[in-house]
């Protein structure tokens, strides 16, 4: 299942994130297909981040209905969100 990513201003999901206004934020969403392993691997591939920090944000995805997974200029929050996007995961691009 392909997924387009989005890039949609949602303040709301941007508490305690920051305020500068060059920074953005790929924002994932929970969903009932993909398995905690898939979301892991997928974070770790996208972000180049840690295992604990994947297995931290998707708790975080699975228990909250989203997180914040990924801090960057556009276009590196942009690459990052495309990856996640290919298997199938709701995404979300936003300026803070």
């Amino acid at each position: 299942m392909a997924s387009q990513t989005v890039s949609v201003p949602r303040p709301e999901l941007l508490d305690d994130v920051g305020n500068n206004a060059g920074d953005w934020v790929v924002i994932v969403f929970d969903n009932p297909v993909n398995t905690w392993d898939q979301v892991i691997g997928i974070l770790q591939k996208a972000t180049g981040c840690p295992l604990e920090e994947a297995e931290m944000e998707t708790w975080e995805v699975h228990h909250l209905g989203k997180s914040i997974v990924h801090h960057g200029d556009k276009p590196e929050c942009d690459r990052a969100a495309a990856i996640i996007s290919t298997i199938g995961i709701q995404v979300a691009v936003d300026q803070i």
